[in-house]
């Protein structure tokens, strides 16, 4: 049997899963924790993949490997490969009003649409390296290379100071419809040109794992390019163009495979590229499954038991709307918004009600997201860790007016990884590895609860 190893370096942990390389069967599996916060230290990363490769049973028998991680963060290295200082990560909102002067300076949005395919907000890696720039001089002036989370991984890894199409298109500074980097751009935002990764075809090598890694290896393993962690999740999930995927993990993102780059002036959409040559229009909410968190958790509650609250409430909650904006907002751009309840009443006043609105207030805020993309599929495919509540499950084709399909649980980012590392070792397409059993869930469309949200939502 031949093994592949997939990577999830996300925001919150390191999941590795190995599987057959022909038939995507699961062998082993290993998961660490990384540290809460906005910015953390990279060491934290390659310690938390140490303890989950160990805990998946090393790499014994893997001849391939590759690497997803969480999109945007920003990672400086000196001259001698040191990390200068904490990486910023995706979710980190202080270069808010970095992005604001750079769309600005370049003339607008729809400049930044054609230049790079996206209209950069906080999140991207170019504003923050104009924080950087602002902020940290001292430390900017070290910052001889700069790279992703799972460009630096790849590299510790193998060597090999790279990249792939789908993360770098993630930055701010490299353009899916040329496939090259915009320089100019780098240099209007950080008065400087750091080095930057070479950016690797969907199936070109990144080298091997090396014994000076620290990562034991019993014989030659092969690294893919690695990729974004949406990226990773459409190849894990199967999407296919014409598919409509909604993730709700610690950021909330609904993307699409295309067969064509995107340009949306507005700055909701994203015109990413994806990890097979394709591309992946995609819209990014910083409010997800931690809105179920802090709702149960207000509560007093697990989330089984939200679940539980939120299916026993009528649809619409009695009229009670919860806008999500709980740590601020990517889409719309609202970094300092902050989360509000509208309708509440002496009867919309108990645990089933604020539930239910939690519920309803967040897929609405998904369906948003949905609806920038412009398409009409057939079916959404949910997943993510959100995925996992019942309520979710449930509510949503309520929501989002349409039927939705729940693949079978996994690590979808992880599997998307493992069966890039499959595609390294042979073939023209992915491998088609056969999806488990997938739930599909239909209910009767309920507009009120779109249009309550939209009207307490322009209210806040």
């Amino acid at each position: 049997m031949t093994l592949v190893a997939g990577v999830d370096s996300s925001t919150q942990s390191c999941k590795v899963v190995i599987r057959d390389a022909r038939t995507g069967a699961l062998v082993r599996q290993g998961r660490a924790a990384h540290p809460d916060g906005t910015e953390v230290d990279p060491a934290a990363w390659w310690e938390a993949l140490r303890e989950a490769l160990e805990r998946a049973g090393g790499l014994d028998g893997v001849e391939a490997m590759s690497v997803g991680a969480q999109q945007h963060g920003m990672v400086c290295l000196d001259a001698d490969g040191e990390v200068v200082r904490k990486a910023l990560l995706w979710n980190d909102t202080r270069s808010a009003g970095a992005a604001a002067d750079l769309v600005g300076e370049l003339g607008g949005p729809e400049r930044w649409a054609e230049a790079v395919g996206s209209v950069p907000v906080a999140s991207f890696t170019v504003t923050k390296l104009r924080w950087l720039a602002e902020h940290e001089p001292d430390s900017a002036r070290r910052t001889e290379r700069v790279c992703l989370p799972h460009d630096w991984l790849t590299w510790r890894l193998g060597g090999e100071f790279v990249t792939d199409r789908g993360d770098a298109s993630g930055t701010g500074y490299w353009s899916p419809a040329t496939g090259a980097y915009r320089t100019d751009l780098l240099q209007k935002a950080f008065g400087a040109l750091p080095e930057l990764p070479a950016v690797l075809g969907p199936r070109d090598p990144a080298g091997e794992v090396r014994p000076a890694s620290g990562i034991p290896a019993a014989g030659t393993v092969r690294l893919a390019p690695g990729t974004g962690d949406n990226m990773a999740a459409a190849l894990g999930v199967g999407a296919l163009p014409g598919d409509v995927v909604v993730s709700i993990g610690t950021s909330g993102t609904a993307f699409a495979v295309a067969e064509s780059p995107s340009a949306d002036p507005s700055g909701s959409v994203a015109g990413f590229a994806d990890a097979t040559g394709r591309y992946l229009p995609l819209v990014a909410t910083l409010n997800a499954a931690r809105v179920l968190d802090a709702t149960a958790r207000m509560l007093g509650v697990g989330l089984a038991d939200l679940d539980r609250l939120a299916l026993s409430a009528p649809p619409g909650a009695g009229g009670l709307v919860y806008v999500p904006y709980l740590e601020g907002e990517r889409t719309p751009n609202l970094p300092t918004a902050t989360g509000s309840l509208h309708g509440l009443t002496l009867a919309t006043s108990t645990p089933e009600h604020l539930a239910r609105a939690a519920v309803e207030g967040l897929l609405c805020h998904l369906a948003d997201a949905f609806d920038a993309l412009g398409l009409d599929p057939a079916r959404v495919l949910l997943i993510g860790g959100g995925a996992r509540s019942e309520a979710v499950r449930r509510i949503a084709p309520a929501v989002f007016g349409r039927p939705v399909v729940v693949p079978e649980p996994g690590e979808y980012v992880a599997d998307g990884a493992a069966r890039q590392a499959a595609w390294l070792l042979g073939g023209d397409e992915p491998p088609a590895w056969e999806a488990g059993g997938a739930e599909h869930h239909e209910a009767d469309p309920v507009p009120e609860v779109r249009a309550r949200y939209a009207e307490a939502r322009a209210l806040r």
